[in-house]
């Protein structure tokens, strides 16, 4: 089962497993400071992706999974659109997971995409 937000733009969907492990990493974070999910330039496949902590700017699109609560850039937010974002806890996949659906090409480690 995974929660869906859409507030005009972008689409995300966040697995309960990775919903899970943000909210244990948000718990040692600074009142102000939430979950942000990005790209920059980088990667073998162009673009990569970043997932930080920060406190939220006006700029940012703030996306609300129950308690959680997610910054994404406006700048951002086309490369985002339509992401899954989920967490695995396997020994060969460890970590978070972004599967993006507009991705025209990936690298073999799968931290890095182009559109």
């Amino acid at each position: 089962m995974e929660s869906t937000v859409n507030l005009t733009s972008p689409k995300l969907k966040i697995s309960h497993a990775a919903q899970a492990e943000l909210l244990r990493l948000t718990a040692t974070f600074p009142s102000n400071e939430i979950i942000r999910i990005g790209v920059k330039g980088g990667g073998c496949s162009g673009l990569t992706y970043v997932l930080d902590h920060t406190e939220p700017t006006a700029d940012d699109h703030i996306l609300e999974f129950n308690e959680l609560k997610i910054a994404i850039s406006t700048a951002h937010a086309l490369y985002l659109e339509g992401v899954e974002l989920d967490f695995g806890s396997g020994l060969d996949n460890r970590g978070f997971i972004f599967n993006n659906p507009n991705a025209s090409s990936t690298c073999g480690c799968g931290t890095s995409f182009a559109i």
